[in-house]
């Protein structure tokens, strides 16, 4: 398994920036994509953007395009969400997560095995 730690989730301002980071430790070499999903309360768990752990291939929802961007670091075995230009809908408890084998449904959150803590984003408006 996989372990992941998110943070750098808080409080911002609607327009304002926020960089979430994720890192892996454990059985790191059989990841073959990292994925961050979000849930508001009473709200369903949601797709937010995923990347190949080794490709770099890049997949977002299309409420995010063109504000956020993920990335990842292999050498700190890291994966990152850039948010810019945050709305008040952006507002959830943010989870990466680690998926296994290259037959995954990216937005899915059933193709992913290993889930982090959650960290929350608050967007005030």
């Amino acid at each position: 398994q996989v372990q992941l730690v998110e943070s750098g989730g808080g409080l911002v301002q609607a327009g304002g920036s926020l960089r979430l980071s994720c890192a892996a430790s454990g059985r790191t070499a059989s990841t073959y994509a990292m994925g961050w999903f979000r849930q508001a309360p009473g709200k369903e768990r949601e797709f937010v953007a995923a990347i190949t752990w080794s490709g770099g291939r890049l997949y977002y929802a299309d409420s995010v395009k063109g504000r956020f961007t993920i990335s990842r670091d292999n050498a700190k075995n890291t994966v990152y969400l850039q948010m810019n230009s945050l709305k008040p809908e952006d507002t959830a408890v943010y989870y990466c997560a680690a998926a296994h084998g290259p037959r995954v449904v990216y937005s899915y959150s059933g193709s992913y095995s290993d889930w982090g803590q959650g960290t929350q984003v608050t967007v005030s408006s």
